[in-house]
């Protein structure tokens, strides 16, 4: 068996919890590969809205593994109120929630840490979520981490000299701070994780795939945020690309099979960082009002623009994408006239590939597409679907080359649409 991958293909927010969930019945197990609570997928069904941070979007369906790989960071204090919160809706996890001991802790330090840097950066500074996920990756990388294996052995001492490490840090920066209260609720979240099945994720999951058993990979943030390929500096600290499942699940290159890349049918972007298509009018209102475009997490505003179909097509290439999968279709559902950036133009010279750097002086050029001026949102098949925006589709389809096999018109689950396209 080989196992399928799922992530997003611009700077995050693009849906991809919603995708899980839908795509979740049709695999035994979902495992989640990078990234930590920084991350929020929104799922929303049966009247119902759920935050996930940490935890896999496959948590909801009762007879499925899910597997928090050795590439997550986690914070047990966020982790223990995200799960009991879920557990108190109904959701039994600690019958389906596997943890792998190699996952590496967000210590409380971590996150004064994270709003220490980002202070002393001033007007440089990345935007971060706060929740202590660059640092936690930074001790991980230097080989000063805690993981969740050190819960079980010696893990007082463990935790002093890492936290004595990281006073003298916040001590040089001159950063004052108090963490009595966030340390204590961390130490009842350390005790809660010790509930959960604790295992060494990578023998797991290989045993999984021997057995035949089908796996979702679940990616979090965007491909453009990824550490080595996205918009750096203004990327978070993990790999978000494909290549990331193999290193945070101990996956085989050789096992990957379909790659899902999901996008939104424009484009938002958290926090600082360049972004080529933004929009400052209002147009740029109207997506965000009509999107509800704020973080789950954070509650910040995300910046909003057209579609950029050069840092889609490096997106796609980077992961291999083999299927795509575009979201919030409906947003755009009573605009006149859609634009899509098919080039940059830089200095100006046009170029239609994404640049080794876009922070400054990238215009984008633009295609404009006949809008559907059509509600869609209760549409269930894409018989239904208006002649413009099947044209939209076939648009992107000749530009990215790559078959878009499904459509989401709405945030609830049962607004998703599969579409039978040729090869």
């Amino acid at each position: 068996m080989k196992v399928d991958v799922l992530l997003g293909l611009q700077w995050g927010d693009e849906g991809k919890g919603k995708v899980v969930d839908v795509l979740t019945p049709r695999y035994d197990v979902v495992a989640r590969f990078q990234g930590g609570p920084n991350a929020g997928h929104t799922l929303e069904f049966e009247g119902q809205k759920y935050v996930l941070r940490s935890i896999p979007s496959g948590i909801f369906q009762g007879d499925k593994v899910n597997i928090v790989g050795n590439g997550v960071v986690l914070d047990p204090a966020l982790f223990k109120a995200e799960a009991e919160a879920l557990e108190a809706s109904g959701h039994p996890l600690k019958s389906r929630l596997h943890i792998s001991k190699k996952a590496h802790l967000i210590m409380p330090t971590h996150r004064v840490l994270d709003a220490a840097y980002e202070y002393a950066k001033g007007d440089a500074k990345v935007g971060t979520t706060g929740k202590g996920i660059g640092p936690t990756y930074t001790d991980k990388v230097s080989r000063n981490g805690l993981r969740v294996g050190d819960i079980l052995h010696n893990f007082d001492q463990k935790y002093a000299e890492a936290k004595a490490r990281h006073e003298r840090a916040l001590k040089a920066l001159g950063y004052s701070y108090d963490i009595a209260e966030a340390e204590a609720e961390w130490f009842k979240g350390v005790e809660y994780l010790k509930q959960f099945q604790l295992v060494d994720s990578e023998h797991e999951i290989n045993r999984l795939l021997s057995e035949g058993k089908s796996v979702l990979c679940e990616g979090a943030q965007g491909s453009m945020l990824d550490v080595d390929f996205g918009s750096y500096p203004f990327v978070t600290s993990s790999n978000t690309v494909c290549a990331g499942a193999c290193t945070g699940l101990g996956i085989a290159p050789g096992k990957i099979g379909e790659v899902y890349g999901i996008f939104k049918a424009y484009c938002t972007r958290v926090g600082a960082g360049p972004f080529p298509t933004e929009l400052f009018d209002e147009t740029g209102d109207k997506i965000c009002t009509l999107g509800h475009e704020f973080g789950s997490v954070t509650g910040r505003k995300r910046r909003c623009g057209w579609i950029d179909l050069v840092a889609l097509k490096y997106a796609i290439m980077i992961n291999g994408v083999t299927r795509l999968i575009m979201m919030k279709s409906d947003v755009l559902d009573m605009f006149d006239t859609i634009k899509a950036c098919v080039a940059y133009r830089i200095n100006g010279t046009e170029i239609d590939y994404y640049p080794y750097d876009i922070n400054e002086g990238v215009e984008p050029v633009y295609v404009e597409l006949p809008g559907w001026t059509t509600d869609m949102s209760n549409m269930q098949s894409e018989d239904e679907f208006p002649e413009e925006f099947n044209a939209y589709l076939s648009f992107l389809e000749e530009q990215l080359e790559v078959p878009i096999k499904i459509v989401s018109v709405g945030p609830d689950r049962a607004q998703t649409i599969e579409r039978y396209t040729e090869e």
